[in-house]
């Protein structure tokens, strides 16, 4: 168990990936500042429920810690962040004493599983993955290096979640599973579901729709 200041957004964080943050209200402020003070991460999880701004929120459970790498302060006191999720954490209790939501919560790994298992759904997703980021590379929405595409069955995992473009509700099912052929095998169902999508329309059209 350990505890940690949330931030609650309408976005889904997974492990590995980037989250540029603009912080503007007072009390994500004093969450930011005492995060740089204890040297901490914060905690990053999906609205339920409520609003990310001006009001309170409640979260779904499973959520991802955010390290800071990056602060730029701005004048009127906004702070620019630059963090990268870490590890998936289950919330067991939300201490609301602060200005800002508090939580106590527990690791939140992959459970084991075969290698043999893992490597087959990989081998799965990884071409449909591949094929959706180079047709929004296509329209100029996304840089897209195939050489530096993840290998590593959780690595894949998390990318393909975080670049596909659906509601956060969907991407908040893929970072609840207990088992990464679980993600891995929603996440080659949803790429092909796109991809058939897109596949039908015109190249020019193809980024247009893939980012609504």
């Amino acid at each position: 168990m350990f505890e940690l200041p949330l931030f609650p957004l309408n976005t889904v964080l997974f492990p590995g990936m980037p989250l540029p943050l603009h912080i503007f209200e007072p009390r994500y402020r004093e969450m930011v500042q005492v995060c740089l003070e204890d040297e901490r991460p914060f905690g990053v999880v999906l609205i339920r429920s409520g609003v990310a701004e001006g009001g309170p929120a409640d979260p779904y459970e499973v959520g991802c810690v955010a390290e800071i790498v990056e602060v730029q302060r701005l004048e009127d006191g906004r702070i620019l962040l630059m963090t990268v999720g870490t590890e998936r954490f289950r919330i067991r209790s939300l201490n609301y004493d602060n200005s800002y939501l508090m939580g106590t919560m527990e690791e939140f790994p992959f459970a084991e599983e075969a290698e043999e298992q893992l490597a087959q759904a990989t081998n799965r997703l990884f071409p449909l993955v591949t094929e959706y980021l180079q047709i929004l590379a296509r329209s100029g929405n996304v840089e897209f290096d195939p050489s530096q595409m993840p290998t590593n069955p959780e690595d894949l995992a998390y990318l393909a979640a975080a670049a596909i473009q659906i509601e956060p509700e969907q991407k908040q099912a893929f970072l609840e599973n207990e088992k990464a052929t679980e993600a891995i095998n929603q996440l080659a169902r949803a790429y092909r579901r796109e991809l058939a999508l897109l596949r039908l329309m015109p190249k020019e059209d193809q980024g247009i729709f893939s980012l609504n």
